[in-house]
């Protein structure tokens, strides 16, 4: 890639960048003829009225190839070559909720042969970005059905617990990875495994390497577009909704998803009702958002 990356974004995609920005550790400035400029150590981001978007700085392809384009742009013509299908036996795994304050994080690693690939694609799988809840909640009852797989969700005392441990979210989400991988390899013997490429390739290799039995592991970005994974997204998705309304209910409260504004202020009533030491068991507690709470609550 260039030195300077640019493109043009529509204004949803502007909205859903200034809020993972905000969740980050960003300083955000309104420079003239832009929306919005944000800057952190390697980075720097320029969101203009035009719709044109700047990425510059020595972080600049890690960004883009880990957020922007899988998780903003939903494409990845700038950085990586389409792929192909994969229709061999193989075990797919992703995840749900990392990006999300209040929830748990939830791994999913599903187990697919060239039969069940088919009926995968049949049954409409896909990325479950792409889906609704209540279509992901379905899908995922059917998958469950048919398939082994194994799900691993991290509510968020025992996340933070552990996250306290990693100190490193891509350290703890390879933890997590390779719990998954370990059940549904050893469960159906099958030595393939695709995951959706989330930080450097090491991470995850190093992680399964203390697995039980041996496997060959593949990092793809954007690996949703492969069904095995994308059954798994499915399942991680449907984990993490299902786990994130159960919460709602316990405290018998709406804790929205992602990191916004909304979050912001749901967060703010929780502390009100339950108090700030109750949060770690609602919440991940090293998002930026949580301060965010806590000093919007000092300034009411």
């Amino acid at each position: 890639m260039a030195n300077t990356f640019t493109t043009n974004i529509t204004p949803e995609q502007g909205e859903k960048l200034l809020s993972y920005i905000q969740a980050k550790e960003f300083t955000i400035t309104n420079p003239p003829y832009a929306h919005f400029s944000a800057k952190t150590k390697g980075l720097s981001i320029t969101y203009y009225e035009s719709g044109k978007l700047v990425v510059q700085g020595k972080e600049k392809d890690e960004f883009i190839r880990f957020t922007l384009e899988p998780e903003i742009l939903n494409t990845l013509e700038y950085s990586h070559p389409i792929t192909t299908v994969d229709t061999h036996e193989h075990i797919g795994v992703d995840e749900a909720g990392k990006g999300d304050l209040f929830g748990p994080l939830c791994i999913a690693a599903l187990h697919a042969d060239t039969k069940g690939i088919e009926t995968l694609l049949e049954m409409g799988v896909k990325d479950s970005k792409q889906m609704s809840d209540p279509t992901i909640l379905k899908l995922s009852k059917q998958i469950k059905q048919s398939f082994s797989f194994e799900i691993f969700s991290l509510y968020p005392a025992k996340y933070n617990e552990l996250y306290g441990k990693f100190k490193n979210l891509n350290h703890l989400l390879a933890w997590c990875h390779s719990r998954v991988i370990d059940t549904v390899a050893t469960a159906t013997k099958c030595s393939d495994v695709l995951i959706d490429q989330f930080a450097s390739e090491h991470l995850v290799a190093n992680a399964v390497k203390k697995l039980h039995v041996p496997v060959n592991l593949r990092q793809r970005h954007k690996g949703e577009s492969d069904p095995v994974v994308a059954g798994a997204s499915i399942l991680a998705r449907a984990a993490f909704v299902e786990g994130i309304s159960k919460l709602s209910e316990h405290y018998k409260m709406d804790l929205p998803k992602g990191a916004s504004s909304l979050v912001v202020k749901a967060g703010k009533n929780f502390v009100k009702l339950y108090g700030e030491e109750e949060l770690k068991s609602v919440a991940k507690l090293h998002f930026k958002t949580i301060n965010e709470i806590l000093q919007k609550l000092d300034e009411s």
